[in-house]
C-alpha cells in the first residue's frame, strides 16, 4: 500500500537502499534469501498497468505503451511507467492492487532473492533467485501483473476523459521528481563547472552500471564524437567508481550524493533522466568552450530533421531500418518500440536494424532509415537515396506517433 505510490513519487531508491537492502542483507546472512529484495523491484504492478494501456488506452499513451513494456520489464527502468500513472491518479489503486497481490504471493510461496536485483528487470530478478526458487518468484510477478491489469483495465475502460497528454504527464512526473528531491526544475547549474581542461573522461554512474546509464552514455558519446571531442565516455556502477581527477561523473539526481562521496575529486553533473535531458548538450557546449546557453548542434540539426521528416513519402515505405554505428542498445529498443506501435495499429511494414556500413543495400527510395542526429552523416554517406527520419532519441520520440498518424490521413 505504501511502496507502490512511493515509487511513482520517486522514493524508490530511498526505500530500496535505505530500508530493504540493509535488512535484506541481514536476512540473507541468516537464511540465504530475503523477500525484502522483491518488494520494490517487482515489475508486475507496472507491467499490468502498461498492458492495460496497450489494450484500453488512447492516443500516444496507447501506442507507446508496448515499447514501454520492453523498457520496463526487460530493461528494469521502472520510471518509464510513472507518467502513465500520473496521467490518471486513479491508477495508483491498480499499482497498489498489484503490489499487495504480488507480496502476498511471494510470502505465501516463500519467495526470496539472494541479493538486491538492480535494475529491477525480470532478468536481474531471476539472476538473483536461489536455485529452486524460480516458481515462487515468477508466480508473484505474474499475480501482481494480473491484479494491476484488471484494476487498470476497469479504470481505463470507464474513463470518459479525452485529450490526455502523455507528454504533459511526463513533464509533470519530472517536476514531481525534482520537487521530491528539493530541487528546481532548471537544467543548468552544475554544468557551468565543466571545462575541457578539467575533463579527460566522462563516466555515467548508476546502481548497477547498466540499463539506462549505458544508454545515457551512448547518447552523450555520440554527441561528444559529433562535436569533434576526443573524450572517452563509459558507464559504471557507483560501487566501482574510483576517485580519479579530471573526470566528469554523470548520475541521476537521487544518486548524486553517493557518487560525490565516492569521487570527491571529480566534476559532478546530475540529471533527472538518463534518456532525455538537455544537460548533454550543455555539457558538450561547455567542453567545446561555447556558451552553455547555446545549442549549436542539436537545435539546428533538429530543425533540419523536422523538415526532412515532413518530406517523407509514407506511401512509398516498404521497410523501416534503424541504423547504428558501434552501439546498438538504444537502436534495439527503438526498433522494438516502433514494431509494437506498428503491430498495435495493424501496419504491416517490417522493421529491422542494420549497421551503417551495410546500408548500401537499402539505398532506395522505398526504404525509411531511422537514425539519431549524431549518426545522420554516416547514414547519408551509405544510403543517400533512402528516406531519412532523424530523431533526438530512438527510444522516447514523438516522431513515431506523428508518422503513424500521417499514415492514417
Amino acid at each position: 500500500i505504501l511502496i507502490e505510490p512511493a515509487k511513482v513519487l520517486f522514493l524508490n531508491n530511498a526505500l530500496n537502499h535505505g530500508i530493504f537492502t540493509p535488512l535484506g542483507t541481514e536476512q540473507v546472512a541468516e537464511t540465504g534469501k530475503s523477500i525484502l529484495f522483491l518488494l520494490e523491484t517487482n515489475p508486475g504492478p507496472g507491467l499490468g498497468i502498461l498492458l492495460a494501456y496497450s489494450i484500453f488506452g488512447k492516443g500516444s499513451a496507447k501506442s507507446s505503451a508496448p515499447g514501454a513494456i520492453i523498457i520496463h520489464f526487460l530493461g528494469g527502468i521502472h520510471e518509464i511507467y510513472f507518467p502513465y500513472v500520473m496521467m490518471k491518479p486513479m491508477l495508483f489503486f491498480a499499482a497498489i492492487a498489484g503490489g499487495v497481490t504480488g507480496t502476498f504471493t511471494f510470502q505465501l510461496l516463500g519467495a526470496g532473492l539472494s541479493a538486491a536485483a538492480s535494475p529491477g528487470s525480470i532478468i536481474a530478478i531471476l539472476a538473483m533467485t536461489p536455485r529452486g526458487g524460480y516458481l515462487p518468484v515468477l508466480a508473484g510477478v505474474l499475480m501482481a501483473t494480473i491484479a494491476s491489469f484488471l484494476v487498470a483495465a476497469i479504470i481505463l475502460r470507464t474513463d470518459k476523459s479525452e485529450g490526455d497528454s502523455l507528454e504533459s504527464a511526463q513533464a509533470a512526473t519530472q517536476a514531481a521528481k525534482a520537487e521530491s528531491k528539493g530541487q528546481e526544475t532548471s537544467t543548468s547549474g552544475d554544468v557551468k563547472a565543466v571545462t575541457s581542461e578539467e575533463v579527460q573522461q566522462i563516466i555515467f554512474a548508476c546502481d548497477a552500471g547498466m540499463g539506462s546509464s549505458a544508454m545515457g552514455a551512448s547518447i552523450l558519446r555520440d554527441k561528444v564524437k559529433k562535436a569533434g571531442l576526443d573524450i572517452p565516455v563509459s558507464n559504471k556502477a557507483i560501487s566501482n567508481l574510483t576517485d580519479t581527477p579530471n573526470t566528469l561523473i554523470v548520475t541521476q539526481e537521487e544518486l548524486a550524493e553517493r557518487a560525490a562521496q565516492k569521487t570527491p575529486s571529480a566534476v559532478h553533473v546530475s540529471v533527472d533522466n538518463f534518456l532525455a535531458t538537455p544537460k548533454y548538450d550543455e555539457i558538450v557546449s561547455a567542453l567545446s568552450g561555447e556558451s552553455a546557453g547555446v545549442q549549436p548542434i542539436n537545435q539546428e540539426s533538429a530543425d533540419a530533421a523536422n523538415t526532412e521528416s515532413n518530406e517523407i513519402d509514407l506511401n512509398q515505405i516498404d521497410e523501416v531500418i534503424f541504423a547504428y554505428g558501434k552501439a546498438r542498445g538504444s537502436v534495439t529498443m527503438g526498433e522494438a518500440t516502433l514494431k509494437a506501435i506498428f503491430k498495435n495499429k495493424s501496419i504491416g511494414i517490417p522493421v529491422a536494424k542494420e549497421a551503417n556500413d551495410q546500408l548500401g543495400k537499402f539505398n532506395v527510395k522505398n526504404i525509411l532509415i531511422v537514425s539519431t542526429i549524431a549518426n545522420q552523416t554516416e547514414v547519408q554517406k551509405y544510403a543517400p537515396n533512402a528516406q531519412l527520419l532523424i530523431v533526438d532519441s530512438l527510444v522516447t520520440t514523438p516522431e513515431y506517433d506523428k508518422m503513424v498518424a500521417r499514415m492514417y490521413k
